[in-house]
């Protein structure tokens, strides 16, 4: 396929247009991710995840800059946004959050409508960072929708998952009770020259010891004596960072770096880089299986076979699970 052919050797265009061909899905989009898969598996894939109002969009953009100055990669952003129920149009905003970016050769920002997809990422993101994976990327960074508690699917994508949280957001234990907690690999607290920031670094710190613990403290005979845990497992040895930013002046964000690479290299010694290779590519071919078998499946059955069986569960004359089981074989009683 020749816009394949000409992602590979560079070109723009090519890649704006490839972009768009994945992301509606069309024959031409699908044909051009078989024949670049073999270019991939090189990029640093970094999901950005993090309830609404956490500054996610303008810590991305710091990240950017941060990125191209400290070791000059070509860095990628896929920017989801959510679509609204009623009209299914998105805003597409977060670019302008990113202005600063602008101009730079090195970055390609990619804004997308999550067009009704839970979990806070669109369907055909996996899609999208497979072209620019293939197109020399070495930096992807997925911001999220910011839609609050069903924001995980982005840890089957990533190899590395900042949750960012930020003081004076009512709870601040919310990523911890919404399941972010489970996922993050590098926790951000951002926004920290704001009142409170304290209480959520506590807040934090008290739920990581839960998740890991590597101390036990106590006291004896008066005296405050530590018990270290017993050394983890390889696999399980990333004790996830709290860093604080500040993403309007950049305040932090080096240091944010830093923890990334380190992540990066200790995944890469461990061998979880490549268990999260097999977990992204299983969940992927999953989600596709699940697709095609739904779609061919809807193809062989009549459309008066399926609407009389939903008739009947609207009459409660049929449960769900064994509507299913009706379905799958053949009939229509």
């Amino acid at each position: 396929m020749q816009l394949a052919k000409e992602l590979l050797s560079g070109n723009r265009l090519a890649l704006s247009r490839l972009l768009t061909q994945v992301e509606n899905d069309t024959p031409e989009g699908r044909s051009a991710l078989i024949e670049i898969f073999p270019h991939t598996g090189k990029a640093h894939i970094i999901g950005v995840t993090g309830g609404p109002g956490t500054g996610k969009s303008t810590l991305v953009n710091q990240l950017g800059l941060c990125f191209r100055k400290h070791k000059n990669p070509k860095v990628a952003i896929v920017a989801v946004d959510p679509s609204s129920p009623f009209t299914g149009g998105a805003v597409l905003g977060d670019r302008v959050r990113m202005r600063d970016l602008a101009g730079d050769e090195g970055i390609f920002i990619r804004s997308m409508a999550s067009r009704g997809s839970l979990g806070g990422l669109a369907r055909a993101t996996a899609g999208l960072v497979q072209v620019f994976d293939a197109a020399g990327f070495e930096i992807i960074l997925i911001e999220t929708v910011g839609a609050g508690q069903a924001e995980v699917d982005v840890a089957r994508l990533a190899h590395t998952t900042l949750v960012v949280e930020a003081p004076g957001l009512g709870d601040e234990i919310q990523a911890n009770k919404a399941g972010l907690m489970e996922i993050a690999d590098i926790l951000v607290v951002n926004k920290a020259d704001r009142p409170g920031v304290e209480n959520t670094l506590k807040a934090l710190k008290s739920a990581l010891e839960l998740a890991h613990p590597v101390r036990h403290v106590f006291q004896h005979h008066g005296q405050v004596e530590v018990v270290e845990a017993p050394d983890q497992a390889e696999e399980s040895s990333w004790i996830p960072p709290i860093l604080k930013t500040i993403a309007t002046d950049g305040s932090g964000v080096s240091e944010l770096i830093v923890e990334i690479y380190r992540h990066k290299e200790n995944m890469r010694e461990s061998g979880d880089w490549a268990a999260r290779e097999r977990s992204r590519l299983g969940s992927e071919l999953d989600a596709m299986l699940q697709e095609a078998l739904v779609f061919g499946f809807r193809e062989k059955i009549p459309a008066s076979h399926y609407e009389h069986v939903l008739d009947k569960i609207i009459q409660r004359k049929l449960a769900p699970r064994d509507a299913v089981k009706t379905l799958l074989n053949g009939g229509s009683k």
